[in-house]
């Protein structure tokens, strides 16, 4: 069995509080204690195989060549759908061996998805507005994609690239999916729908069998890169998404800088990357309405199938400025297991929850070898979360293992929940190690189910310091959302 295969073992316990701090248990806990070894395996600074990460990342290689886009007149209003002159654009530029294409300033229109070509660079100067329109059918014919972690041909990103190679969106322009209007309804009938797929993932259902589209639709993502290498977004404004932004998916050599996210309604993610491995994510805003920054691997059947896993992701100097979603997280979506992931430096003045590790029972895989340092928060709901019990529950019986964390110099005004860590008592959350981190005030400091090897140095809350003895049970309701 692989080390991110589904761990086999008894049904789901009647009791998920098993609880291993008092007494001995205590001492269990924090005897073996240690500062996870950085993923090299070398001894000293955890965070020194960053460096190497990110000097790992290939950026696309694009020709210095440009070419104008020919709009017509009067299309700079959103009054024209100017979508077939931008690709034509992209297909010629791509023919001639790749370069840049730029779209001017102005308020362009496109009805339904433009795709990107090997090679190309699509800019947007200063002043560019490009709007997509909501008609649900130039989204079609559907595209092979993962929705929320299961594969499935359904409505094509708004922006789309699949097995391309050395691809860019650049420039200051602004970049407009008005997904709370056109495509945010289609949530409210959504969870049959999603059953559906879940249920033929779970149950092997060939991928070309899962066609969703018409009354079985899916809302489309943004900006999607699937199956791509060496690619490069940075510096535009993505506003309103339909679903979540900005989604690498079984992506190599990603780098995601300079750019601002704002759509504040829910599954409004930033950047998702999905499988994929060698990401950077560097000085970004989100001011969404969920995650700002989610690393996903599949879900549960399906992502085992797969069995891609996310891995060497590099996320640093990033700012969370809404208020409703949260800051960084890892799943819930991640069977096909996570490992070697950095966070460092991101600054949170209002949030629900700061660092969220999400799974439950019918996940399975794996997340290990996470580093997090230099995070700023003001009022937050959670400040670090690992759940094994996350919400849509499917009756599984395979716990996600978590296990190798470091998390350090963190400073937070105010929490309702400073550290919790759940486990199971088959996957106990293992070898975690927080140092350095101070609460203003948190109603509830510290809260532990099923974990071994938890280790806290210099955690203060309300003034005082946190010890392993203060610890209490896990309450699943009040883990987050």
């Amino acid at each position: 069995m692989s080390a991110d295969a589904p761990l086999a073992g008894a049904a789901f316990p009647t009791s998920r509080r098993s609880f291993l701090v008092s007494g001995a248990a205590t001492a269990a806990l924090s005897a073996c204690a240690t500062v996870p070894a950085p993923v090299s395996g070398s001894t000293g600074d955890p965070f020194a195989a960053m460096a190497g990460i990110v000097d790992s990342i290939a950026a696309p290689r694009i020709p210095t060549r440009s070419a104008a886009i020919a709009l017509p007149a009067g299309a700079g209003n959103w009054s024209l759908d100017v979508r077939a002159q931008i690709q034509a654009a992209i297909d010629d530029m791509h023919a001639a061996g790749g370069g840049t294409v730029e779209l001017p300033e102005g308020q362009w229109l496109s009805d339904g998805p433009l795709r990107l070509k090997s090679g190309v660079r699509f800019h947007l100067a200063q002043g560019a507005h490009l709007r997509f329109s909501g008609n649900a059918e130039s989204y079609l014919p559907p595209v092979l994609t993962r929705w929320e972690g299961t594969e499935v041909y359904t409505y094509s990103p708004m922006i789309f690239a699949d097995g391309q190679s050395d691809i860019a969106i650049t420039g200051t322009g602004t970049i407009d999916g008005q997904g709370e209007k056109n495509f945010l309804p289609w949530r409210r009938g959504q969870n049959p729908i999603k059953k559906i797929l879940r249920d033929m993932g779970r149950d092997g259902v060939p991928v070309e069998q899962r066609v969703f589209v018409g009354e079985l639709r899916l809302r489309p993502y943004f900006v999607q890169m699937r199956k791509c290498a060496r690619v490069l977004i940075d510096g535009p404004t993505f506003i309103d998404s339909p679903f979540w932004m900005i989604h690498p998916l079984y992506c190599e050599d990603v780098i995601i800088r300079n750019i601002t996210c704002i759509s504040r309604h829910i599954n409004s993610d930033g950047v998702d990357p999905d499988s994929s491995r060698r990401v950077l994510i560097e000085n970004c805003d989100f001011d969404v309405g969920d995650d700002g920054v989610s690393v996903k691997a599949g879900r549960d059947q399906d992502g085992w199938r797969v069995g891609l896993p996310s891995e060497d992701i590099v996320v640093r100097n990033c700012r969370y400025s809404g208020d409703t979603g949260g800051g960084v997280a890892i799943g819930s979506e991640m069977s096909g297991g996570v490992r070697n992931i950095y966070i460092d430096g991101f600054d949170l003045p209002k949030a629900s929850h700061t660092l969220f590790f999400k799974a439950n029972l019918d996940r399975g895989g794996m997340i290990e070898n996470v580093y997090i340092r230099n995070i700023r928060a003001g009022e937050v709901k959670s400040v670090l979360v690992f759940s094994n019990a996350y919400h849509s529950y499917r009756g599984g019986n395979f716990p996600t293992i978590f296990r190798n964390v470091l998390v350090k110099d963190v400073v937070v005004r105010e929490a309702q929940i400073g550290i919790s860590i759940q486990g199971h008592p088959r996957a106990p959350v293992e070898n975690v190690t927080i140092e350095g981190m101070t609460m203003g005030s948190a109603q509830y400091p510290l809260k532990i189910t099923d974990a071994e090897n938890i280790a806290l140095i210099g955690v203060r809350a309300n003034g005082r310091e946190v010890t392993l003895a203060d610890a209490i049970p896990v309450d699943p309701e009040m883990v987050g959302h």
